[in-house]
């Protein structure tokens, strides 16, 4: 897996303010394309609070390396996006911790108006897919070939 290309993604994507994370989906698998890895599932949920289980399941699956998360959870007039964004960040890490695999948080919010979402869009996609591809290049030197500093190596 060390190899930039043989690095395979999964990626979720919430449904939920799908002006904003349709772009966001587009601008993430442009740049996947960009850094010459390999999406392999993109899975439609229906918000950022159904994440997990598919992230999950991705996550399992040999042909995943790495799992992005696409979504934005915008201010409304109470502390519901708080909550969401909170909860879904907690899960989507405790995912990774148990699957060993990398999941990114690529999830605009708390506290994004629509406007803020929109303006942050190719940021958050660009970012999470960053974070899943270099996240699993490192997890694949640690995990059995020479570490990067070359006097460390495990196997």
């Amino acid at each position: 897996m060390s190899d930039r290309s043989r690095i395979r993604l999964g990626i979720v994507v919430a449904e939920f303010n799908y002006d904003v994370t349709s772009l966001m989906l587009q601008k993430a698998l442009d740049h996947a394309r960009f850094l010459g890895v390999e999406v392999t599932y993109v899975v439609k949920v229906p918000g950022t609070f159904d994440m997990a289980l598919a992230v999950r399941e991705l996550a399992s699956k040999e042909q995943v390396d790495a799992v992005v998360t696409l979504g934005a959870v915008i201010q409304g007039e109470t502390k519901h996006d708080e909550v969401v964004a909170q909860q879904a960040a907690r899960k989507l890490l405790d995912i990774s911790v148990e699957t060993g695999k990398p999941v990114s948080l690529g999830i605009i919010g708390p506290g994004a108006s629509r406007l803020q979402a929109l303006e942050r869009v190719e940021e958050y996609a660009r970012r999470a897919v960053e974070a899943a591809v270099k996240s699993a290049r490192r997890l694949a030197e640690i995990r059995g070939t020479e570490y990067s500093g070359g006097t460390i190596v495990l196997g």
